[in-house]
C-alpha cells in the first residue's frame, strides 16, 4: 500500500481514500494475505481511519506448545489528530511524564499517512495475548507416577548411574 500524502487528501473533492487490502504485511507472519478494507477520511484537523480485515496466523499454544491456526479479525477505527508541531521521531527517554492529552496519535498535516504500518499495528493488537489451542487445553502431559529409575537413561550418563547404584 502506498503512503497517503495528507495535503493531497485534504484538497481532493472527496477527501476519502478507500483501499481494498489483499496482501501480506511486512513483519506479520500470516498464512493468508490480510484481506479487507481500509478507509481514510480527512476531516479538517484530524484523520478518521477505519478498517475491517482478517488473516490466518499460526500461533503456539502457551500450555501445550502445539502450533494451531487462528483467524485474526480486525474491525476498528481511530482518530489521528493533525498538528503542526507533531514530531514523528522523538528521542527515547527512559522516564518521562505523559499528560492525558498526549495519549493520542498525531501526524503532521503536511506529512504522510502510512496505511500498511497502521494496519500492521492494528493486526498486532488483535493477536491474542493468551494463546491457547483450546479453552480446555490440558497442557504438556506429564507422567508423575514414573520414578527416576524408570525413565530412560542417556547412554552418556550410564557409567554415573552404575556408580550411583554401587553407593
Amino acid at each position: 500500500m502506498d503512503a497517503i500524502y495528507i495535503p493531497q487528501l485534504a484538497q481532493a473533492s472527496k477527501p476519502i481514500e478507500e483501499i481494498a487490502v489483499k496482501e501480506f504485511l511486512p513483519g506479520l507472519e500470516t498464512l493468508t494475505p490480510v484481506r479487507g478494507n481500509l478507509r481514510v477520511e480527512h476531516r479538517g484537523n484530524f484523520l478518521e481511519v477505519a478498517a475491517q480485515a482478517e488473516a490466518i496466523m499460526t500461533l503456539t499454544c502457551n500450555r501445550c506448545l502445539q502450533q494451531y491456526n487462528h483467524r485474526v479479525l480486525l474491525d476498528t477505527s481511530e482518530i489521528i489528530w493533525l498538528e503542526e508541531n507533531a514530531q514523528e521521531e522523538e528521542e527515547f527517554l527512559a522516564e518521562r511524564e505523559v499528560a492525558i492529552e498526549d495519549l493520542v496519535e498525531t501526524l503532521s498535516p503536511y506529512g504522510y499517512f502510512h496505511p500498511s504500518t497502521w494496519l500492521y499495528e492494528q493486526m498486532c493488537l488483535e493477536i491474542p495475548q493468551r494463546q491457547l489451542c483450546d479453552k480446555d487445553c490440558p497442557g504438556i502431559e506429564q507422567n508423575r507416577d514414573a520414578k527416576a529409575e524408570d525413565k530412560p537413561i542417556d547412554s552418556r550418563w550410564a557409567s554415573l548411574q552404575s556408580l550411583r547404584k554401587q553407593l
